[in-house]
């Protein structure tokens, strides 16, 4: 493996025991504490789709006339990544991408998609982050969270969005929370989701994993500043993980608390 790939595992390894560890699996006892999980973990399906699609657009030509640029095996590394990850499989063999899949099994299971789908289509008519927050009440942390994977992506630096794809997305789910998705799943109003994790997870923790380790890699080369980039926004971007794991561990206990004491009275 690449000296400066170890380099940065090593160093980001604290970080990524604290994410896989956090306190929000154990709080994860029935569908309505999921439910919680699922309407703010969308958000980072969401930007992970765009950071995909900025990698799209800063390694290939994707523009008429269209034109040869960068190398042909970075062409090749992200166009296969996204391949799998805008076009996979449903459950029942037809095409999705993966946030399509994910909105599929929120709905499955009774989450309220409202949210995700005002802040995207506010998005998409104005363009204006603040205002698409503001009109779905997005949580502080989930704004905090795509806030982040925006200024990677307005940096137009194809290393930094390589590194904190490679880094500091999906594969930090732990076995904890596959455990629980098990158990849960006795109720078939879940079991798109767990195909999602099976899926999403089977994808990106082996083939992709290894895709976008190379395109890092590629992109960085033997530039000792963009290593040290790549290692500092590799590092905010699982504080970034860890906040919004946070967020949803506060919203799970607030609900707890107030459907207590609904019951108490």
């Amino acid at each position: 493996m690449n000296k400066q790939i170890e380099k940065i595992i090593i160093k980001s390894e604290n970080l990524r025991q604290q994410i896989i560890n956090h306190e929000v699996y154990s709080y994860i006892k029935n569908i309505d504490d999921l439910k919680i999980f699922m309407q703010y973990h969308v958000f980072a399906v969401w930007d992970f789709m765009s950071l995909l699609k900025s990698l799209q657009n800063e390694l290939t030509c994707t523009s008429v006339p269209w034109f040869p640029k960068g190398s042909a095996e970075n062409r090749n590394l992200i166009n296969e990544i996204v391949v799998g990850e805008e076009s996979d499989l449903d459950p029942e063999g037809n095409r999705k991408s993966h946030f399509e899949l994910y909105l599929e099994s929120m709905q499955q299971c009774g989450a309220d998609i409202s949210q995700i789908e005002l802040f995207v289509e506010t998005l998409k008519k104005t363009g204006n982050f603040e205002e698409a927050y503001n009109f779905s009440n997005t949580p502080i942390e989930c704004q905090s969270f795509v806030n982040f994977t925006f200024d990677v992506i307005k940096s137009n630096k194809a290393h930094l969005q390589a590194a904190i794809f490679t880094f500091g997305r999906e594969d930090l789910i732990p076995s904890m929370f596959f455990s629980i998705v098990n158990d849960l799943n006795k109720e078939d109003s879940i079991s798109k989701f767990k195909y999602y994790l099976d899926r999403h997870i089977e994808i990106d923790g082996d083939e992709h994993s290894h895709l976008a380790l190379k395109m890092t890699s590629n992109l960085c080369e033997e530039n000792v500043e963009f290593w040290l980039e790549a290692e500092i926004f590799t590092l905010k971007s699982l504080e970034k993980r860890i906040e919004l794991w946070d967020g949803v561990l506060k919203q799970i206990n607030q609900n707890k608390k107030a459907s207590a004491e609904i019951s108490y009275s």
